[in-house]
């Protein structure tokens, strides 16, 4: 029989105290991590989809180190295709970008305008669009430092992105509300040319980005069956879809939502849900469980409240419209809010300007906007200047020329009043008080939400609704006429999608006249910033309700929509030759045909 002993002078006896430290050193926490990963599979995938996200972020600094290569060398035609190339890499990582990184990711991709941030810093652009002006529709050659200073920043943001990616842990719940969110950004942006405004690649980027999503929701698939076949099925689709219908005007957005971005967004949902991954219930305007942008309840009125004790109920929704048609407000001089915002005209009053308390030829200085879908915007008045519809109607009722009010006068006196008193009482705890008062005036408000017309009912199944003519309106505005560029779907109003967090506003250069010689002297939100940028800037209104809302524009000055179809088709204020260097809307003329202008307004009547 073999007999083994201690060999005193082996590496092994010799360093035994050692090895054995090793061994629970770095043997044993492998085998814990071992064990941790094979009885926790719902993790691994957020990892695979991080390592992927991470060697995409790769290839976007590699593609856009060509870029500055190819800009370097001078060489236009491989300064077009390496910046469409950039720009497809961009999109492969947008949706998780997008979400775990927003402010970096608006460097990348925002607009080429400048942005005045919550301190009143003007912050230049310096995104994709800032370098894609000076490559499109032809290369300045005369810019040449300029593109390259301008890829200089881009690929500085992307190796930010790189930074604050390696650090985010991402969780199964993030990566399908990011995924869910990318489709709707695809709906409402991606296919409007929100984001190439001048190159029109928006077709091959919204592939790359659902390509992308595709390769990613694969690693949450051993098998494909069941909801996950659906949803490959979904993507598949929609690509073949994108795919064959390379043309950026001719493309059927109506179909391509309806058929096609709708059941794919349905379909992440279901997944998600088949795999057990829980779905946020987090407040949101847009429901974290909304299948489409066009559910029925997809969008929350209560969402934009200081406190959620402001939330609305019956009782004060009740108490808001007496107080809404009561002259009680304007120490009974029998001006009212329905004065202005009047029900049968989607509460407007139908003139340019409205009357000025006691008239007398006088006219409060912007045309009275509609109230409809008003919780629908994070701000109110046509230069923003207020949050929260409590405090658009306390300005209401204080301005001398609107109401001429007080809150304490009208509180004082509705306690004097039974029945008011009875309603106060039960709609709050604490009865008639001035912010009870405002809160039930903003109630009634947020109650006249309306996002259900033909068109929604179309997205919702029923195809027999629109007309030809209406179709071919609905592809105009989401495409070539640009209109959805800042009148974001479904909402149609500058709420910002998919986030719905901030409500936009644009220097059109609107005319102080129909004749269109002049720009209007209102300098809108510059009153408040006086920043630049903000000069004759005004809040992007809804245009759902539309056909009521007449006369146009904030002083009223088109009596039609043909007559606003028609300075916007001009190239708004520039088109017109007024030279205004922050103008937002683009100034190329949209080249619109008759019956395109037609069709344009046919669709807009029935929102």
């Amino acid at each position: 029989m073999l007999k083994f002993t201690r060999n005193p002078n082996s590496f092994i006896f010799r360093h035994r105290r050692l090895l054995f430290s090793l061994f629970l050193i770095i043997i044993i926490p492998l085998i814990v991590c071992l064990i941790w990963w094979l009885t926790e599979p719902d993790a691994a995938p957020a990892r695979q989809v991080k390592t992927t996200f991470m060697q995409d972020v790769t290839g976007l600094d590699s593609a856009v180190s060509r870029l500055q290569t190819d800009i370097r060398a001078r060489r236009p035609a491989a300064i077009q295709a390496s910046f469409r190339d950039a720009r497809l890499a961009y999109k492969r990582v947008e949706f998780i970008s997008a979400y775990y990184s927003p402010e970096t990711t608006r460097a990348l991709n925002g607009p080429n305008i400048p942005e005045v941030d919550d301190d009143l810093r003007v912050n230049e652009p310096q995104s994709f669009q800032v370098l894609e002006e000076m490559v499109f529709p032809e290369v300045a050659t005369d810019a040449y430092p300029d593109m390259l200073h301008a890829a200089n920043v881009i690929r500085a943001n992307v190796n930010r992105l790189r930074r604050i990616s390696e650090s985010n842990e991402l969780t199964d719940s993030h990566i399908f509300d990011a995924m869910r969110l990318e489709v709707f950004r695809i709906v409402s942006m991606g296919i409007t040319g929100f984001d190439s405004p001048v190159a029109f690649h928006s077709l091959p980027e919204v592939a790359a980005a659902l390509e992308s999503m595709q390769r990613q929701f694969r690693h949450y698939t051993k098998t494909n069956d069941g909801p996950a076949a659906q949803l490959h099925s979904a993507f598949d689709a929609a690509l073949a879809y994108i795919r064959k219908s390379p043309d950026f005007d001719a493309f059927d957005r109506l179909e391509f939502i309806r058929h096609y971005a709708n059941p794919l967004s349905s379909s992440v949902i279901d997944a998600q849900k088949a795999l057990g991954i829980p779905v946020f219930t987090e407040k949101r305007l847009l429901s974290t469980s909304a299948r489409t942008l066009t559910d029925s309840g997809a969008f929350d009125a209560n969402y934009f409240i200081n406190f959620e004790e402001q939330s609305m109920t019956s009782e004060r929704i009740a108490l808001g419209k007496m107080l809404f048609f009561n002259p009680i407000l304007s120490n009974n001089s029998g001006r009212t809010c329905a004065t202005c915002h009047q029900p049968d005209k989607a509460f407007t009053d139908g003139e340019p300007k409205s009357f000025a308390l006691g008239f007398n030829g006088m006219r409060i200085s912007r045309n009275a906007p509609t109230l409809l879908n008003a919780s629908f915007q994070a701000a109110q008045f046509a230069d923003s200047r207020v949050t929260f519809l409590e405090d658009q109607a306390s300005d209401v009722i204080r301005n001398p020329q609107e109401m001429h009010g007080s809150l304490p006068d009208a509180v004082a006196a509705l306690r004097n009043e039974p029945e008011s008193r009875k309603l106060f009482e039960e709609a709050y705890s604490d009865g008639v008080t001035e912010s009870n008062l405002k809160n039930a005036i903003a109630s009634y408000i947020r109650s006249l939400s309306s996002l259900d017309t033909r068109l929604d009912r179309h997205f919702r199944g029923d195809e027999t609704l629109l007309t030809a003519e209406e179709k071919s309106g609905f592809n105009l505005f989401m495409g070539k006429a640009k209109c959805a560029t800042c009148h974001f779907f479904p909402l149609f109003n500058g709420t910002v999608p998919p986030a719905y967090q901030e409500t936009e506003s644009e220097v059109l250069g609107t005319p102080a006249t129909a004749e269109g010689k002049s720009v209007d002297p209102d300098v809108g939100k510059f009153v408040l910033t006086k920043r630049e940028p903000h000069r004759y800037a005004f809040k992007t209104p809804t245009v759902r309700h539309v056909a009521l809302t007449a006369p146009y524009m904030h002083n009223g000055v088109f009596k039609t929509l043909e007559e606003v179809v028609d300075f916007y088709d001009q190239g708004g204020g520039n088109g017109l030759g007024f030279n205004l260097e922050n103008q937002t809307l683009p100034f190329d003329k949209l080249n619109l045909t008759v019956s395109e202008k037609k069709a344009l307004v046919a669709f807009m009547k029935i929102l």
